[in-house]
C-alpha cells in the first residue's frame, strides 16, 4: 500500500478530532494529539501508540506486532499491517491510540 494511501486513512480516521496535527517524522506523515505522537506512517507501515498494556495483549492480534526500531522495542508501540485491516479496524488502531494518548499531558 503507498504511504500516502495509508496518511490518506488515518487522516479520514482522525477527521473531526480536536488537537490533530501533522507533521513529517520518520520518513512519512506522523499525527499528533496535543503534541504527542499518535500514529506515523512510512515504509507501507502503520506505527500506533497504544501503551504498554495493550501491546501486552498484543498476540490477540493478528494484524499488528511489537514496534522495533533498529534493535530496541518500542514498548508503547505496534506496527499494524495495513494492507491486512480494512478501513473499519483501522479507524479502530486509530481510536485505541487515541484513547492512550489522551491520557499524557499536552506537550504542544
Amino acid at each position: 500500500m503507498a504511504d500516502l494511501d495509508l496518511a490518506s486513512r488515518v487522516r479520514v480516521a482522525l477527521d473531526g478530532i480536536d488537537g490533530i496535527t501533522e507533521k513529517r517524522m520518520f520518513g512519512g506523515p506522523c499525527f499528533l494529539l496535543h503534541g504527542n505522537l499518535v500514529a506515523a506512517t512510512g515504509s507501507g507501515r502503520l506505527l500506533v501508540r497504544i501503551g504498554r498494556a495493550a501491546v501486552a495483549d498484543l498476540p490477540d492480534e493478528p494484524a499488528a506486532r511489537p514496534a522495533v526500531m533498529g534493535e530496541r522495542v518500542m514498548r508503547d508501540w505496534v506496527h499494524v499491517d495495513p494492507a491486512s485491516v480494512d478501513d473499519e479496524a483501522l479507524r479502530a488502531w486509530v481510536a485505541r491510540a487515541l484513547d492512550f494518548t489522551a491520557t499524557l499531558p499536552a506537550s504542544d
